[in-house]
């Protein structure tokens, strides 16, 4: 393989964590969901979040809206991954302050293994909200 070719096929990818707040860490450690297990990647190609046994995956091609939203109940938020009645949006949260909610064109499987359900928008607590923001708004194609 040529040098070339190797380096056409490596990504940028940037990592997002988690912030956890202690009581959400407590209240999420019961669903195997830690600091470790808790995260966002952004490719030139995929968003990927996963928070425990959660993931959600799309091109970001999908990604239709970015948003900051927050503060949320605890009752809310806390614990396993949540699904609003309402608009059927999921949310991982680690804390009760803040988060991005990313809009997609296409649902999204994320809650059930066999991805029956299927989620309008993901919301994720991450730690440096105002850095995601910018490489979604810089790598989707709908929000330039």
């Amino acid at each position: 393989m040529e040098e070339a070719d190797y380096d056409a096929r490596v990504t940028d990818v940037e990592r997002f964590e988690f912030a956890f707040a202690p009581s959400y860490e407590r209240a999420a450690r019961w669903f195997g969901i830690t600091p470790k297990s808790a995260w966002v990647s952004i490719d030139d190609v995929l968003f990927v979040a996963r928070f425990g046994r959660w993931r959600v995956s799309t091109p970001l091609a999908n990604i239709t809206e970015v948003e900051v939203t927050g503060p949320y109940h605890f009752y809310k938020t806390a614990g396993p991954a949540r699904l609003a009645i309402t608009d059927r949006g999921l949310t991982f949260a680690s804390n009760g302050d803040r988060g991005v909610r990313v809009g997609f064109r296409t649902p999204v499987p994320g809650l059930d293994r066999l991805g029956v359900l299927r989620h309008p928008e993901l919301t994720v607590t991450v730690a440096d909200i105002d850095r995601l923001l910018r490489v979604l708004k810089a790598r989707a194609p709908a929000l330039h």
